[in-house]
């Protein structure tokens, strides 16, 4: 199978701590953390995406031009830091040593532009600040 990821989602991946807009979202997003891990790939999609499907049917945030607009900040900083290709269409896998680099990205502020007017930033600044603790995704092996 494949987790199909919005590319804003790359960045909320790397601080994610079993916290979330309801338990329900919080029980799926853990769950495509277990597939993240176990070396499932990822396809970049453009919209809504796997991590966004509990919150579609409420109206939620998922469709709205801001969030495009996030996702194109974070692609293009991603694929700078990685020196690959997130467009949509790409697809990888999240392996420990990426998610190191991009958790390395994060912490220094390299991959952050699209997260300054994000609700989470101040939780995600205090998990990228403690070196990632009490975070679930650990990538896949290698």
């Amino acid at each position: 199978m494949t987790v199909r990821l919005r590319a804003h989602h790359l960045l909320c991946l790397l601080t994610f701590v079993g916290k979330g807009y309801t338990p329900a979202f919080t029980a799926h997003y853990r769950r495509i953390v277990r597939r993240l891990d176990a070396g499932e790939d990822v396809e970049m999609v453009a919209g809504p995406d796997d991590i966004c499907a509990p919150m579609l049917a409420d109206g939620h945030h998922c469709l709205e031009a801001r969030i495009a607009d996030r996702d194109a900040e974070a692609a293009q900083a991603v694929a700078a830091l990685l020196g690959m290709s997130v467009a949509e269409g790409a697809r990888f896998i999240l392996a420990a040593d990426v998610l190191g680099r991009l958790r390395t990205g994060f912490a220094e502020g390299v991959v952050r532009q699209a997260c300054t007017a994000c609700q989470w930033a101040p939780l995600c600044d205090g998990i990228a600040g403690s070196g990632y603790a009490g975070t679930l995704l650990k990538g896949a092996e290698g």
